[in-house]
């Protein structure tokens, strides 16, 4: 079959893209932006990609033409599409129908943390045998690629709750349908779609209604917003993790690098000690562990992987020290993700730490976070926040005491002023900081060299 993928160099329909081509289809896609790592990965398994949308990259009529959610109307190749009424479908869609109905599909759902606990959960079931498929929104670094596909029973998915295209307003993860269903958190996000907590919530109750009665749900204990979704209707085993739950753990090293889980039920237990920090990560290696029970593991041998687990590309990364100054990247861009993230470098850094923001999501520019920012970047010892005209509300109004920049340069500039021997420098954003991570360790070795 040929396979036309408009939206292609994202990392769900790049990962789609390389699935389809190793089940033996031709494959050819489009997007606004054809660049590095995407397209070089794209292009090595022989698929043809086109720079930006153009009606002609559909001449010959493919057989299918799967659509990426950041297409709308207007678009050229989608008013080809509708007009001649040629073969589409959602990403999520294809999906369902020619990979996940044919395997026990193990879902990693919640506000944050999806990208880190489904690679974990991959890990786990790598390590103990399983040989799992797999597609992660980002870069598991325990795997060469972000997405594949191979002749296991499990397939593992991040499950995002984002729409699934403008034909389909469903959140993606109702097509997914999986056995295994892991709900880490559930906060407001995604502003620009949903009008409220409710909206999202509705969605998440969609999900659990194509759960089957085998299958288990994983949730947090106490959970006010999901345990509202669990009352809506769940036709699945629920298994809870906390101080009341059916599940239990306690970090064994303040900074996160250390943690243990008991049953409350039974005599199962396992102590993990990992290259990690931070209480989220802990939270996220349990929902792990207990996902991959399900499928057969037990904790202990869960444990065991997860001494081995690297995280994903850009989660609390170690980009370069420079004079006794260390630069992190994160991906961090919810005041609860901001918040613990920096809680737990706080905890492992005997030196200052300095927090470095791009409110980039939509949510952030809309302002929704403005007050509940404050207190996540209070974890640091200093905070320097960018304002591109596309805020729109005031940072330095909301975060007082905060280093404001209009533009990286000026923001860089403040930082390296202030830099110190000693420090952690935490960049978050969930974009490309407009290269911001590589110019302050350019600057900085400018600096040491003086």
């Amino acid at each position: 079959m040929r396979i036309h993928i408009i939206g292609i160099c994202g990392t769900f329909m790049g990962g789609l893209a390389a699935i389809a081509k190793q089940l033996g289809h031709t494959v050819s896609g489009s997007d606004a932006n054809v660049y590095p790592p995407m397209s070089t990965q794209l292009q090595q398994l022989g698929i043809n990609l086109h720079q930006g949308y153009c009606a002609s990259h559909l001449d010959g009529n493919p057989d299918l033409v799967i659509i990426g959610n950041a297409l709308s109307r207007g678009n050229a190749e989608v008013e080809r599409v509708l007009s001649e009424k040629l073969n589409y479908l959602s990403g999520a869609q294809w999906l369902h129908d020619h990979v996940l109905r044919k395997h026990w599909v193990l879902a990693v759902a919640g506000t944050h943390g999806k990208t880190t606990t489904a690679s974990m959960l991959a890990w786990i079931l790598e390590t103990a045998g399983y040989n799992p498929g797999f597609m992660i929104g980002g870069v598991p670094t325990n795997f060469s690629v972000s997405a594949r596909l191979t002749d296991s029973d499990f397939f593992v998915i991040e499950a995002d709750e984002y729409d699934t295209a403008f034909f389909d307003k469903r959140s993606k993860f109702v097509h997914y349908s999986p056995d295994t269903l892991v709900i880490n958190n559930l906060e407001f996000d995604h502003a620009d779609i949903f009008p409220d907590l409710a909206a999202i919530q509705r969605q998440f109750s969609h999900l659990l209604r194509v759960v089957p009665n085998h299958g288990q749900v994983i949730v947090p204990d106490g959970n006010t917003a999901i345990n509202e979704v669990v009352d809506c209707g769940c036709w699945s085993e629920v298994i809870t993790v906390g101080d009341s739950g059916n599940w239990q753990y306690d970090k064994t090293r303040n900074d996160g690098s250390g943690f243990s889980l008991k049953s409350l039920t039974d005599d199962q237990s396992a102590e993990v000690q990992w290259s990690l920090l931070g209480d989220h990560n802990v939270s996220n290696g349990v929902m792990a562990m207990l996902a991959a029970r399900h499928v057969g593991i037990d904790v202990a041998t869960s444990a065991a992987a997860l001494a081995t687990f690297t995280p994903p590309k850009r989660r609390l990364e170690l980009l370069a020290e420079v004079d006794g100054i260390k630069v992190y990247d994160d991906f961090a861009h919810h005041p609860t993700a901001i918040k613990t993230t920096l809680a737990g470098i706080k905890a492992h850094h005997s030196g200052r730490v300095l927090a470095v923001l791009e409110p980039r999501s939509n949510t952030m520019k809309l302002g929704v976070h403005e007050t509940t920012l404050s207190a996540s970047l209070s974890q640091a010892d200093l905070s320097f926040v960018l304002q591109p005209a596309s805020v729109q509300w005031s940072v330095a109004d909301s975060l007082p005491g905060t280093t404001v920049a209009r533009t990286t340069e000026q923001l860089i500039s403040s930082i390296v002023q202030h830099c110190q021997s000693g420090d952690a420098v935490i960049v978050m954003s969930n974009g490309s900081f407009d290269g911001l991570q590589q110019k302050l360790i350019n600057l900085l070795k400018q600096e040491a060299s003086v």
